[in-house]
């Protein structure tokens, strides 16, 4: 991707990230906005492990969902009041144009009034009703296949997919994450997920955990 991302872009420092962060939607307040949406989506990352433990275990630095990417505008048009500005390899493409998006994943939605960040739309690849794995196109599973839902009709990642995405380059939040939430995860869950893994990142330290 980095190859084929637009010039410019502009990068913002840790520090002000986390600040203009600082606002970020919880997953209630998105959940409340797209339950007109006739599209499969699904909170992502962090806030999914909770939904799927029931309550908020850590702070939260953004709120992550996830839509098919032919989908998204109209995501978009049930925000009139945000801009979304497309992410890629550190950078961020305010008011991103349709080339931009193209060549990008992430889609920051943000308010123009305050220039806070609100959430993080992942536009995920599919065909029709197949989700697509964006880092190995091999795994294709369809979308009732990978959404569950809280007591609060909420839909998230299933966690043992959530998990697959955080292996890949695992940061000290990741690992409590992963140690967190595997008790909680049925052998069913365990085994795809160690699939999955063996997969995609060969001898991952994650595998000798997931055997009971």
């Amino acid at each position: 991707m980095a190859d084929s991302l637009p010039p410019c872009g502009t990068i913002l420092g840790p520090d002000e990230l986390e600040a203009r962060w600082a606002e970020a939607w919880r997953p209630e307040q998105v959940a409340e906005r797209l339950a007109v949406l006739g599209l499969p989506w699904c909170v992502v990352a962090g806030w999914a492990l909770d939904l799927f433990r029931g309550g908020q275990s850590r702070p939260h630095g953004d709120l992550e969902i996830a839509v098919p990417a032919a989908g998204f505008a109209q995501v978009r048009d049930l925000f009139p009041e945000c801009v979304f500005d497309a992410v890629g390899s550190g950078r961020i493409w305010t008011r991103a144009d349709t080339e931009t998006l193209a060549a990008t994943h992430q889609t920051w939605a943000r308010d123009p009034a305050t220039n806070q960040f609100l959430f993080d739309v992942f536009r995920e690849p599919h065909d029709g009703g197949t989700w697509i794995c964006r880092r190995d196109d091999s795994l294709r599973l369809p979308y009732d296949a990978i959404i569950e839902w809280n007591a609060d009709g909420i839909p998230y990642l299933v966690p043992e997919l959530v998990l697959l995405f955080k292996a890949k380059s695992p940061r000290p939040k990741d690992q409590s994450d992963f140690d967190e939430v595997l008790p909680l995860l049925s052998q069913g869950r365990r085994d795809l997920l160690g699939r999955w893994l063996t997969r995609m990142h060969p001898g991952h330290p994650w595998l000798a955990g997931l055997t009971r």
